[in-house]
């Protein structure tokens, strides 16, 4: 499963190590919406890697409940965050997720033989520092998606994304860099950034690099 070898989703020996990550991922999702040290406390307990500030709003789903995801520091994921982690998903720090996005590894041969049989395979995926990914966006298995970029949403990312640019569609392709015209305009309807006014609340956060 973790070589990324075709294998048995209904092994027994595999079913019996994903129930108990099933039944706390249950328990998860009946907190109340201010829980947040509990949360916390799950991410920290059942996460493969979670930094420090992160926040997902519930309900959250995830195969193994997040035990092969691995968070950086100050992910937000908004709510129906859905991520397939028969194998491992790596996101770095300052993520965000809108509402609804797919991120899954899992795959199924083509071959009616074994997808009759429940046969899978699975493919980590790669989500690089400070990325946006809108919502309802779907990101397959092994995709490996660049700092800094943003996936528009209803995006399915099909293959990897480089840093720095804004990709969109079905398939989702590249449309443009992110550059000099988006350190002006926060839309795409010319609204200026008020800097004078922002600038000191960005530099106020903690661990966040300061503005030149």
């Amino acid at each position: 499963m973790i070589k990324g070898l075709v294998y048995d989703t209904c092994d027994p020996e595999i079913m019996e190590m994903q129930r108990p990550f099933k039944e706390k991922l249950w328990e998860f999702n009946r907190l109340t919406v201010y829980e947040d040290d509990k949360k916390e406390a799950y991410m920290k307990e059942v996460f493969a890697e979670c930094g420090e500030g992160c926040c997902v709003e519930l309900p959250f789903r995830a195969s193994w409940g997040g035990a092969h995801v691995h968070f950086g520091n100050g992910i937000y994921a908004n709510t129906n965050l859905t991520l397939i982690d028969d194998g491992h998903i790596y996101v770095g720090n300052r993520v965000l997720f809108g509402p609804n996005v797919i991120v899954t590894t899992a795959n199924h041969p083509l071959d009616p033989q074994l997808r009759k049989y429940e046969m899978q395979y699975n493919r980590d995926v790669y989500i690089g520092e400070n990325v946006w990914i809108g919502a309802g966006a779907v990101i397959l298995p092994g995709v490996h998606i660049g700092n800094n970029s943003v996936i528009g949403a209803g995006s399915i990312v099909t293959r990897d994304v480089p840093e720095g640019v804004l990709a969109v569609g079905n398939p989702c392709r590249v449309l443009r860099e992110i550059g000099k015209r988006d350190r002006e305009f926060y839309s795409r309807w010319d609204d200026r950034i008020d800097w004078e006014n922002l600038r000191g609340i960005c530099e106020a956060k903690k661990d966040l690099p300061k503005f030149n």
